[in-house]
This record gives C-alpha cells, sequence and structure tokens, in this order.
C-alpha cells in the first residue's frame, strides 16, 4: 500500500463502480517456469513499483489518468489441481473485462496467461473470428516449442498454441533465443513475421532493420493484442526475469513500438499483458521497468480515445 493507503496502479483514486475506460488485471500464475521463478510475486510487484513512476506522459496534455477511469482489480487466485485448470479459472477471470467495454491491461506471471485470454477474445465485440487478430509480441524468446519439459501448455509454447486456436497472424519483435523446432515454424508459418533482435539491433553501419519493423507495424489493420514478456527488453533493465537475455531493447525502443502501434490508424490495439515479472531480490529495476512499459501502453491508449473523442 502506498503512502496514500491506495492499492491501485499508479497509486490512482477510482469510483467505486465505474464506468471504466481501463481496467488493470493481476494474474500471479507461477506453474512452468523453467529457469529462474517468482512470477507469482511480479503483479504485485509491479503494481507497488507503479507507486514510483511519474504520471506525465508526452503523449498526453494532462498528467494521468487525464480523464480516464481506471479500475485497479482485485487479483486472480486459484487453487486449482492442474495447469489447465489454473488456466481455464484465469479465462473465468479475465471474460468480464474482455469483451470490448474496458481496455484490459493484464499484469502476469507466466506468459502462459496469454493462452486464456486469446480463447477469452473470441467473445470480444470486435473479433467475428480468430483469424481476425493480430498478435504483436515482444520477448526474447519465440515460444514457439510444441511441447516444453512435456508440457503443451508451458510459457514456452503459449504462441503455437495461439496459432492452435486460430490467430491469424503474429509479429514478432526482439527475438534472440530459440530452438531449431520453432527456428523452422518461424521460416514456414507465413502467419508468423519475425523481427530478429541481432538483425533489429545491429550496429552496422545502415541498418534499416529497425525502420523496416516500425513501417510494418503500421500496415497492420483490424484488432491487435499487445503481448509484451519483460525479457523482450535488454537483461540489464530487467535483472530478475525468469530469463533474462542479453542483446534485447532498450526503454526507448520499447516506447517506440508502442507509440507507433496504438497511433496507427489502421489498427486497434483492443488490450495487452505485461508478463514474466519478477520481482528484484534486491533493489527494484524488474519490477519498475514493467511498471514504466505498462504505464506506456496505458497513457497511448488513453491519447487514441482522446482523438477519436476528439
Amino acid at each position: 500500500m502506498d503512502e496514500s493507503g491506495s492499492t491501485n496502479f499508479l497509486g490512482l483514486k477510482e469510483s467505486d463502480s465505474g464506468p471504466w475506460d481501463i481496467v488493470v488485471l493481476q494474474v500471479p500464475l507461477e506453474m512452468t517456469s523453467s529457469y529462474g521463478e517468482g512470477t507469482q510475486h511480479g503483479p504485485l510487484a509491479c503494481v507497488e513499483a507503479s507507486w514510483q513512476v511519474e504520471l506525465r506522459d508526452s503523449v498526453l496534455p494532462e498528467d494521468l489518468p487525464c480523464g480516464a477511469g481506471i479500475h485497479t482489480a482485485e487479483p486472480w487466485a486459484s487453487d486449482a489441481p492442474s495447469l489447465r485448470d489454473q488456466l481455464d479459472s484465469i479465462r473465468e477471470y479475465i471474460s468480464p473485462w474482455i469483451a470490448g467495454g474496458q481496455f484490459p491491461l493484464v499484469l502476469g506471471g507466466e506468459h502462459g496467461i496469454l493462452l486464456p485470454i486469446v480463447e477469452s477474445l473470441s467473445d470480444h465485440d470486435m473479433i467475428a473470428d480468430l483469424s481476425d487478430l493480430t498478435i504483436v509480441q515482444i520477448d526474447a524468446h519465440a515460444d514457439l516449442r510444441d511441447r516444453l519439459n512435456g508440457e503443451r501448455f508451458s510459457h514456452g509454447t503459449v504462441i503455437r498454441r495461439a496459432l492452435d486456436l486460430g490467430v491469424g497472424r503474429v509479429i514478432q519483435i526482439g527475438v534472440r533465443a530459440f530452438s531449431l523446432e520453432e527456428e523452422e515454424l518461424m521460416q514456414s508459418e507465413d502467419r508468423i513475421e519475425t523481427w530478429l533482435a541481432r538483425d533489429l539491433l545491429s550496429v552496422s553501419d545502415g541498418n534499416l532493420e529497425w525502420s523496416r519493423m516500425i513501417r510494418s507495424l503500421s500496415g497492420i489493420s483490424g484488432p491487435v493484442w499487445l503481448t509484451f514478456d519483460v525479457d523482450g527488453l535488454d537483461g540489464s533493465l530487467v535483472p530478475s526475469t525468469g530469463t533474462p537475455v542479453p542483446g534485447g531493447l532498450s526503454h526507448w525502443g520499447a516506447v517506440e513500438v508502442i507509440e507507433n502501434l496504438f497511433s496507427s490508424e489502421s489498427c486497434e490495439v483492443i488490450g495487452a499483458d505485461v508478463n514474466e515479472i519478477v520481482p528484484d531480490a534486491e533493489g527494484s529495476l524488474t519490477q519498475f521497468s514493467a511498471a514504466l512499459i505498462a504505464t506506456k501502453m496505458m497513457a497511448c491508449h488513453i491519447a487514441e480515445l482522446s482523438s477519436k473523442k476528439g
């Protein structure tokens, strides 16, 4: 709880009954961690870190919330015995917020939280079929394995499971750790567009890959879900996430991607998640980096709301 007594994201006061433009959902799932652990504590740590985030964002004319209604919901919790049961429980938790009445901003928890989110999006008022949906994935990992440690619903398989559900397109940004199985799928599956970190962030003279990637985002049409695994950032910014990887996006690179995606005239970001948040054992950089990213998404959504009203 911050000094004002708030347990809300950014420490903002909110009405008890809405209406709300944005809902912050905490999903502390941790069942398939394959290296570092602690994602079950990540969402709350991110909320607590957000109390130290400045409320000024350059895309807005006023400090956050800039007239928007923001609600921080009670966190998800479940004692279901199996991973699939846990994922079903997450879907039940998320579904009331996902039909289109509010912008859901989900804090996780393992990246596996994306699967019940995608399952819930079949009820969204902008989606007639999941083939209409584009997932933009910022991530160090491809998450395209069929199984990881024998588990089909692992965090390392979630994008493949989303494609199995019929998602129309996945754009991956910052990937730099993947298996041969995943590389073959990236090259053979027409629905996958992968921008490797090595190509995007090369220091070679005249490197134009970053500009090409940004232009690619402007070509997306229809509904978009933005999934941001914090290990997509360079490992120096998120040292406590389960698998921090060198060579990732800078903070400002991530900001540029988010701002360009939300401001696109041809697509609409209908929700987002920030996942694999693990609080630092010493300091607070990982959760603070995650809180900054979540706040940027919130500000960009509010800016788009304002532009439509204007």
